[in-house]
């Protein structure tokens, strides 16, 4: 099985420059694929189990004053939040696309999030700008994933939670690196690296019990920032 995944996993991310590999993913997600990316989500059914998550409060944002929702996609996520969130929370969203920016402000027909540009790696924030965040499958398409998790670390408050979703090594994870050109993680290493820069895993979260006896539905974590 392992043989397997390795010739279904997508390494285009290590075998091209950063720079190429950014204009790919905004290629990627900037056009039809992108466009499609919402129903995707739907099929999948990741907007449901992402309501469940936040909606639960097994991720609680109440509280939060300022939350940033990293690669926001179709906004996806940020929907949850402008649910959940307490009325009078700040609400940032940024992708790397900014037709993928265009969509989110479509599809959520709200102005109350920021909508933001911007590399993963070079936030354009002040350190400590955020009581939380969410970061749903973006980690997995940064070419230098420890500079991608250090500028989360910066941006968050000491104390600071963040909900990550990332694909796994597995072999549905290597489909899903297939088809949307990003890697997987393996979940040690991936804790190992989080934890050595200043994100501490406070907890595992899976979307249903059948997803935790499975092993299934990639990596979901609720890290705090130390």
């Amino acid at each position: 099985m392992s043989a397997l995944k390795r010739v279904v996993e997508n390494d285009l991310i290590d075998r091209i420059s950063a720079d190429e590999y950014r204009d790919k993913i905004k290629h990627v997600y900037g056009g039809p694929q992108g466009a499609f990316l919402a129903t995707a989500s739907r099929i999948s059914l990741h907007i449901r189990m992402g309501k469940r998550l936040i909606g639960s409060r097994r991720f609680d944002i109440r509280g939060m004053r300022s939350i940033l929702d990293i690669g926001s996609g179709a906004g996806q996520l940020a929907g949850h939040l402008l649910t959940y969130s307490d009325p009078d929370a700040r609400i940032t969203c940024t992708d790397l696309s900014q037709n993928m920016l265009v969509r989110a402000r479509k599809r959520l027909r709200s102005d109350r999030p920021a909508y933001v540009a911007a590399d993963l790696t070079s936030l354009p924030f002040a350190d400590n700008s955020f009581d939380g965040a969410t970061c749903g499958y973006v980690i997995e398409h940064v070419p230098d994933t420890a500079a991608g998790l250090g500028e989360i670390a910066r941006v968050l408050r000491p104390g600071g939670r963040m909900l990550m979703l990332a694909t796994e090594d597995t072999f549905s994870g290597a489909w899903t690196s297939r088809i949307w050109c990003c890697r997987t993680f393996n979940r040690q290493k991936l804790k190992e690296l989080c934890e050595s820069l200043g994100l501490r895993w406070r907890q595992e979260l899976w979307f249903t019990p059948m997803h935790k006896a499975m092993r299934a539905g990639g990596i979901c974590v609720e890290l705090e920032r130390v």
